[in-house]
């Protein structure tokens, strides 16, 4: 079977489930209108900040974060209103996680989560090192497949 690239740029569902992509969602209380925005507001320890770039979509939360890189990435810290993670460690995957479990509250996320079939599912212009990005392409594309599988699963 032939794998679906995720990205911004690839039509329906691979575009769709982009960071990029506008999907409201609230997460631990705080509306956030793209995923994109949620994991670049991890890079700084200002609430404030972080609640202002979890507004942001594509490539504006994009931009917003990189002015951020320099302080996340000389600790190897990242923060989730007012806790501090360490970038590789074991509390931060938890935070993705259930970031990620927010966003599959959307419903046209799922759709396209849904729409991928039994694909695999790779991310070629994702960093795979952890220490220059938050969320790396095995991260990313894990995620998407873990949630494929368990929006699939019926309750009852």
């Amino acid at each position: 079977m032939q794998p679906l690239d995720i990205g911004s740029e690839s039509g329906f569902p691979a575009g769709d489930l982009s960071n990029f992509e506008a999907r409201e969602f609230i997460f631990d209380g705080v509306l956030c209108r793209s995923m994109e925005g949620l994991v670049q507001a991890f890079k700084t320890p200002d609430i404030s900040e972080q609640i202002e770039i979890c507004q942001l979509v594509g490539r504006d939360a994009k931009r917003r974060g990189r002015k951020l890189n320099a302080n996340w990435q000389s600790v190897q810290k990242l923060w989730w209103q007012g806790q501090e993670f360490e970038r590789t460690g074991p509390e931060y995957q938890k935070l993705l996680n259930r970031a990620f479990l927010a966003l599959a509250q959307n419903d046209s996320f799922r759709r396209a989560l849904l729409a991928t079939g039994e694909a695999p599912l790779i991310h070629t212009i994702g960093n795979s090192n952890p220490t220059l990005t938050v969320l790396t392409e095995a991260e990313f594309c894990s995620r998407l497949t873990a949630l494929r599988d368990f929006v699939r699963t019926p309750i009852l």
